[in-house]
């Protein structure tokens, strides 16, 4: 009896020793995961010095969980905007939603900024020359101060500014997850109008004449001159909406990104973006950006000449140069764009 006691308490220690080793090994394991799991703090070497020092919450924290009073009262507007994409994308799945998945080259129009957590869906004839500059600006670590400073022509060269396909596969995914996204929108038919009279009416665009003017000549003049045909410097506006509804014009070639449709170019079915700027509050929306990146003290949104801007009566104008039946056509062909960014049924239109 005593020897089977003895052999009890002996049993007893080992399995207390067991218990012990298993226990500090279980622990083990929970700090090797927690320290697996536990973010990595960033020192930037950059954020000491310039204009656009980043705070410690970004851009898209302050968006959703605003710390500042002006802040809510501009977070309720852009839900209102959000949702209104959100809900124009359901009612319109089937041909909002064409394909399932984007791949990098899709995101040609992201322009990342990595040291403000930003990504910017730039859109031709929506400011997006001074929203080049800006964003080269808060990319620059510090090798611009002023916008304004950089020529237009380089804010559009391509090795200036970095986007979302440049980025492997996880890290797409990764700042689209994190960083705040957003793009600004104008009214369908008047940013169309604008991109016609930029590339068409104005001298010095001879590289569009030449590669989308003499093409339209070709096709859509009757009896068009010789010159015409070689420099096509004096398309219609008549010709251009012929162009852009003809069936032929989107199955030989995606449209031009200047008169492409916003949702073509950003995919907001897709992408869900944080923030939707609207040109018609153009200062304000922008620099409310600006504030949410925490460079709104030292830098702001370059004005623009309102002079020159295209108008929704200019817009009229053009398009009464139209049969109703291009008019709807054309409505047709931007009428997402139309639903999703809440802008009404122009006036003047006369749809059949």
């Amino acid at each position: 009896m005593k020897q089977t006691l003895l052999d009890l308490m002996r049993m007893s220690r080992i399995c207390r020793m067991v218990l012990a080793t298993c226990l500090g090994s279980f622990i083990l394991v929970i700090f090797y995961f927690q320290s697996m799991f536990q973010p990595v703090m960033r020192r930037n070497p950059f954020a000491a010095e310039g204009c656009c020092r980043k705070g410690s919450r970004n851009a898209l924290q302050e968006l959703y969980n605003p710390t500042q009073a002006e802040f809510s009262a501009a977070a309720v507007l852009h839900q209102a905007r959000r949702d209104q994409v959100a809900d124009t994308c359901r009612a319109y799945s089937a041909s909002s939603r064409k394909r399932r998945v984007l791949t990098p080259s899709d995101l040609k129009h992201l322009v990342v900024d990595e040291e403000h957590e930003l990504i910017y869906c730039y859109v031709p004839k929506v400011a997006c020359t001074n929203w080049k500059r800006v964003m080269m600006v808060l990319s620059g670590r510090g090798k611009y101060s002023d916008p304004m400073e950089i020529p237009s022509n380089e804010a559009h060269v391509p090795s200036n500014l970095k986007t979302l396909n440049q980025y492997s596969i996880p890290d797409i995914n990764h700042r689209l997850k994190s960083y705040l996204k957003f793009l600004f929108v104008r009214e369908p038919f008047e940013r169309l109008v604008s991109a016609y009279r930029n590339k068409f009416t104005l001298r010095y665009n001879t590289s569009f004449h030449k590669r989308y003017g003499t093409k339209i000549v070709r096709r859509y003049r009757k009896n068009a001159t010789t010159e015409a045909l070689q420099s096509g410097a004096d398309v219609k506006f008549q010709e251009f909406a012929e162009y852009l509804v003809d069936p032929g014009t989107q199955r030989e070639a995606p449209l031009n990104e200047h008169w492409q449709t916003v949702y073509s170019l950003c995919h907001p079915c897709h992408i869900h973006y944080d923030l939707v700027g609207k040109y018609e509050t153009l200062e304000e929306d922008a620099n409310y950006v600006l504030k949410l990146a925490g460079v709104g003290e030292s830098l702001r949104f370059p004005t623009y000449a309102k002079s020159t801007r295209t108008t929704d009566q200019m817009a009229a104008m053009f398009f009464n140069n139209i049969s109703s039946q291009q008019q709807g056509q054309l409505y047709q062909l931007y009428k997402l764009d139309f639903l999703m960014f809440n802008y009404s049924i122009p006036s003047y239109l006369k749809l059949q």
